[in-house]
């Protein structure tokens, strides 16, 4: 039996190093970040489009006010020609309104008549009026369509009629003579009420004459559009025959009477 031969476990003369383990360093300890309040936040850069579509906003909002420029420029250019051409216009034919006055104001014929059967009443009357329409410039000549005329008392139709067409020149009067009345006009309550406590007073039946026409304006070769105008004529007092029939017609007091005129500007449905 043979023995067995162990390797002896002491080293030999030559010894070999045993290698050293690397070693490692320890990273770095992370350091806090001190607050500082004057310091800015930090903001990421846009991107292109961003960018791009900033771009984009501000040239759409430099459009928008060079356009509001330029318009508000033309604006104040067209005022100011106007303005201009509007100056020199008046320099050139100072331009007045027509004149209007009561000449006369007869009432031949005033009856209030009762119907039994319905216990109506109603108004038959006469009136004869005379005014004048002067023109007070010297280049501009009225042109006057067919006029309306109603005469009233306290908003009361006493009379209705009309008168023709006719042309003012410069420096001119056109008489306006017409004769009107009404016909078995029936009255409500409240106006027959209003007409008995005006025809007791002592002054006369207080009366209001109303013009409405249309008048154009010509000056040498041009000619404008022409344009609505209401005349008003009141401060006048007119006396009732006492007689149903009488040859000789009660005059009205036209002393006071002041006429105005009135433009008559249709916009849309609204007339001012």
């Amino acid at each position: 039996m043979t023995d067995r031969v162990y390797p002896s476990t002491k080293p030999n003369g030559t010894t070999h190093p045993t290698p050293a383990a690397p070693t490692v360093n320890p990273p770095p300890a992370k350091a806090h970040a001190l607050y500082n309040p004057t310091r800015h936040p930090y903001r990421p850069t846009p991107t292109s489009r961003h960018r791009h579509k900033h771009q984009r906003h501000f040239s759409c909002r430099r459009c928008f006010c060079l356009t509001c420029f330029w318009s508000i420029l033309i604006l104040i250019a067209i005022l100011l020609l106007a303005a201009i051409a509007s100056a020199a216009f008046y320099v050139l034919y100072r331009p007045h309104r027509p004149l209007f006055s009561v000449t006369s104001l007869k009432i031949s014929t005033f009856n209030l008549t009762t119907t039994p059967s319905d216990d109506s009443t109603h108004l038959t009357t006469r009136i004869n009026i005379t005014l004048s329409a002067k023109n007070p410039n010297k280049k501009i000549i009225f042109l006057y369509d067919p006029m309306s005329i109603t005469v009233l008392s306290n908003s009361v139709n006493l009379s209705n009629g009309s008168f023709a067409n006719f042309t003012n020149s410069p420096d001119n009067i056109s008489i306006i003579h017409t004769s009107m009345g009404l016909n078995s006009q029936v009255l409500d309550a409240d106006s027959l009420n209003s007409l008995k406590s005006d025809l007791k007073r002592k002054n006369g039946l207080p009366m209001e004459i109303v013009m409405d026409t249309m008048v154009g304006v010509k000056m040498e070769k041009l000619k404008m559009k022409k344009i609505g105008i209401r005349v008003k004529c009141d401060g006048i007092h007119g006396l009732v025959p006492k007689a149903k029939k009488t040859v000789t017609p009660a005059v009205a007091n036209t002393s006071n009477a002041k006429c105005k005129v009135d433009l008559r500007i249709k916009i849309f449905k609204w007339t001012f």
